[in-house]
């Protein structure tokens, strides 16, 4: 399915029947051929804006995955790269992936919503996390986050604007939160993936109140909607 090494229909099936990390070390070596592995232009894109801020000192890739963020880490950071996540399998992946030139890089399996670290780090970055989490974990992990960090150190991802009510992205995502709301009030283990929950509003309200001060950059590449804001933002919070 979405290409010849990308995952079957059955094998999705039996992910998504799955908790989130065994579903996730189910697909991970395949997951970097599916559209659910965040696009080189949205990380090119971050990179570039990271590099124009840094640089930085050691970063931290929150829910790594198989490690594609690292690498706009390893752009903007000086002194090390850690990725972080609770999936063995998408640890084991990234861990074997062709590195860039930069500072050294290590994995970390851990709930990122129990930090195993002081603050020790300048810049943290997230891609295509947040949907695993429910609105009420929020606060802890952005707190998490904001532990982690040094003084004046930095928390950025992107944010893409949401899909104009009505149209056909509008209904899809809708329509893929409703199923995954009926398949966990029918089936356990929960798989927590909705596209509809991380809203500029509520991220930025949590962030503010975790101790961040909070900035939204356009990027540009991706252009702007009807009404004049970017379609997608990378939203800086900074302790």
């Amino acid at each position: 399915m979405f290409s010849p090494e990308g995952p079957s229909l059955r094998e999705l099936a039996v992910q998504a029947l799955s908790s989130v990390e065994r579903g996730y070390d189910l697909l991970a070596p395949k997951f970097d051929h599916t559209p659910f592995r965040t696009s080189d232009t949205v990380l090119d894109a971050v990179g570039a804006a990271l590099e124009r801020t840094g640089p930085f000192g050691a970063g931290l890739d929150l829910c790594c995955g198989t490690g594609a963020g690292t690498d706009v880490l390893a752009r903007a950071c000086r002194d090390s790269v850690t990725g972080v996540d609770f999936s063995a399998g998408m640890l084991a992946v990234a861990r074997e992936r062709p590195r860039p030139a930069g500072p050294p890089v290590s994995w970390v399996r851990a709930d990122v919503r129990a930090l195993p670290f002081g603050p020790a780090f300048d810049l943290v970055v997230s891609f295509g996390a947040f949907g695993h989490f429910l609105p009420r974990e929020l606060p802890g992990l952005f707190a998490q986050v904001h532990s982690v960090l040094r003084p004046g150190g930095c928390f950025a991802f992107p944010l893409v604007a949401p899909p104009r009510p009505g149209s056909l992205g509008y209904w899809m995502l809708l329509g893929f939160d409703a199923v995954m709301r009926v398949r966990n009030a029918v089936w356990r283990p929960p798989f927590v993936m909705y596209y509809r929950t991380f809203r500029l509003g509520d991220v930025r309200r949590e962030l503010t109140r975790a101790g961040f001060r909070v900035e939204l950059w356009a990027l540009p590449e991706f252009g702007w909607r009807e009404d004049g804001s970017p379609r997608v933002r990378l939203v800086v919070a900074r302790r």
